[in-house]
């Protein structure tokens, strides 16, 4: 085989190499609006259950639409980090709806960890054994590597601020 006839061959595999390069999830998307909050989950009998709440906003930064975005979230109980208490996943972009270049989405991340009681969710807070959380987002695009986004602190607070802006406004 020849030099020329190699180089041929090798010209397909060579662009295919280029053409899978996965974006770092940093270079292409930032998250906005970070807010942190409890969710009171559905009650089952006397017990209700309250879990840790991440929402924020991700905005595709780079040259290109992207296809496939996924952000999770795993949420650590205070003096417990070593221990992943709960976990949440989304996927960003599900099947025919592409982040567009410059676009942004709305991901909310639920703990499946929670906590529970039978009284009022506000009083969780005071309860000896409550702890804090704090959650880590991470997000990646098509195959690549998994990227720390941040790690904010799980407000004590029952709700979002905007559903709480929501329901204090006065009716127009």
């Amino acid at each position: 085989m020849t030099p020329l006839v190699r180089r041929l061959l090798a010209l397909p595999l060579a662009l295919l190499a280029v053409a899978c390069v996965t974006p770092d999830p940093k270079a292409v998307l930032e998250i906005t609006d970070v807010e942190t909050y409890w969710a009171v989950d559905t009650a089952a009998g006397e017990r209700i259950y309250i879990a840790p709440v991440v929402r924020f906003t991700v905005r595709n930064k780079g040259p290109e639409e992207l296809r496939t975005v996924q952000a999770s979230a795993n949420f650590r109980r205070k003096g417990e980090e070593e221990l992943e208490w709960g976990g949440a996943f989304e996927d960003v972009t599900p099947t025919g709806r592409p982040l567009p270049r410059g676009g942004s989405r709305l991901v909310v991340l639920k703990s499946d960890g929670r906590y529970y009681s039978s009284g009022d969710p506000h009083a969780f807070f005071e309860h000896a054994q409550f702890k804090d959380a704090r959650a880590q987002v991470w997000l990646r695009v098509g195959n690549s590597r998994w990227s720390l986004f941040g790690e904010p602190d799980i407000d004590r607070r029952i709700g979002s601020r905007t559903v709480e802006g929501l329901l204090l406004s006065p009716p127009q």
